[in-house]
């Protein structure tokens, strides 16, 4: 659910932060990268997420711009999705996110067990 009161902030810094502040939104980001991409595929890529959620911030992440959603008019219904030149103007910025996290990131010796049953989202 996104919060008005960052969207409306006088600071371009915390409007972005408004914009993108849904833990889902960067990871769906990610995901769809340059491709195009069906709801179910998304769904299944990103397991943790439910699909009232994806749903939710599919519609908010086009209300900002940041995608594009293509509805084909065919039987059955078919619905694409595809980030839009805001949402790929960010993926540079996703990508500086996770080499910081890479370099910085503390691992202890239990968890480096545990790294490769992590999820690992596409990207």
């Amino acid at each position: 659910m996104r919060d008005e009161r960052f969207c409306n902030s006088n600071c371009p810094f915390t409007r972005a932060i408004g914009t993108i502040s849904n833990k889902w939104k960067p990871i769906i980001m990610n995901v769809m990268g340059t491709r195009t991409i069906r709801f179910g595929q998304l769904a299944s890529i990103i397991p943790l997420i439910s699909r009232k959620v994806l749903t939710e911030q599919l519609k908010e992440m086009e209300e900002d711009g940041i995608l594009e959603r293509i509805a084909y008019k065919e039987l059955p219904p078919r619905v694409d999705y595809k980030l839009s030149e805001k949402g790929l103007a960010f993926l540079p910025i996703l990508e500086s996110i996770k080499e910081w996290n890479i370099e910085y990131e503390v691992v202890s010796m239990s968890e480096d067990a545990d790294i490769k049953s992590r999820v690992k989202y596409a990207g």
